[in-house]
């Protein structure tokens, strides 16, 4: 974990870290970088909007940005799409996971695997109570899955999967916020 904190900023962006072993991670495409933007940017306003109506809570939204999943026996460390957490001191590098709320990974070709199990079964490890997956097609967002920390079963189960074609997209856990599906398609023009 030292070194890890030691190495520049630069580096840091182009790899994750499992169970101490370090993992290139692909650059994001256009696509999946302003998807990422317009939901983190829908989320911190649903966040915004959940602590007016409850004043001593204090919720942040970052994209692009490390949690530190578990150090011991071998750190850990991941890199979500976006993610909804507790506020914490001015940039803690990098983020504990016991801090995030929703993690959000954007999936591509290239991360399929990872995202869906890899990622799935780490997140739930590390106890972030809900995860989503969110599933491109072409320059549009197709479904958000989104899922739930069950304890009982010591990992995730899907809550529900939102589309475009829903009459409401509200997801109303851990904050309220309504998904906007205009703005997720024309993702790159």
């Amino acid at each position: 974990m030292e070194i890890w904190r030691n190495l520049p900023e630069e580096y840091c962006r182009q790899v994750e870290i499992v169970n101490g072993q370090v993992v290139r991670c692909a650059a994001p495409t256009r696509t999946n970088q302003n998807a990422a933007r317009r939901l983190t940017n829908m989320l911190e306003a649903a966040a915004e909007k959940h602590m007016a109506a409850h004043p001593g809570e204090c919720l942040d939204v970052t994209s692009d940005v490390d949690i530190t999943l578990w150090e011991v026996p071998t750190v850990t460390i991941r890199r979500p799409d976006a993610l909804l957490h507790d506020c914490t001191p001015a940039d803690p590098r990098p983020l504990p996971a016991s801090a995030v709320k929703v993690a959000i990974e954007i999936v591509s070709p290239g991360s399929d695997k990872a995202d869906r199990v890899d990622k799935l079964g780490e997140y739930a490890t590390a106890g972030i109570p809900f995860y989503w997956l969110v599933w491109l097609t072409g320059t549009a967002v197709a479904s958000v899955d989104i899922h739930v920390l069950d304890h009982v079963l010591g990992g995730y189960r899907k809550y529900r999967t939102i589309t475009p074609a829903d009459e409401t997209s509200v997801i109303d856990i851990p904050v309220s916020i309504t998904i906007d599906w205009s703005r997720l398609t024309g993702l790159v023009r």
